[in-house]
């Protein structure tokens, strides 16, 4: 009896082994199809990607510091313009 019984305990082991894998690799599926379909919504509702956003973000800063730059040059040739007159 002891030994049908631990023959019984494993198989039922076995089972649930199986079956904890079974539900890992569903959930892998339906994570993958829940980001697939959020991947579709968001291109449908024409949202800027995260990459395309820092390369902008990335111009508006270099832009910025360039007229900083500009502005400040522009106000020593007035100061000198003054000078000169």
């Amino acid at each position: 009896m002891p030994q049908t019984t631990s023959k019984v305990f494993d198989e039922i082991a076995k089972l649930m082994t199986d079956a904890a894998g079974a539900m890992q690799g569903a959930r892998g599926e339906v994570d993958n199809a829940m980001r697939s379909k959020a991947e579709k919504v968001l291109r449908d509702l024409d949202i800027v990607q995260r990459e395309e956003f820092d390369a902008v973000k990335a111009m508006a800063t270099k832009a910025r510091e360039e007229n900083d730059e500009l502005r400040a040059e522009i106000k020593t040739l007035r100061a000198q313009i003054k000078v000169l007159k």
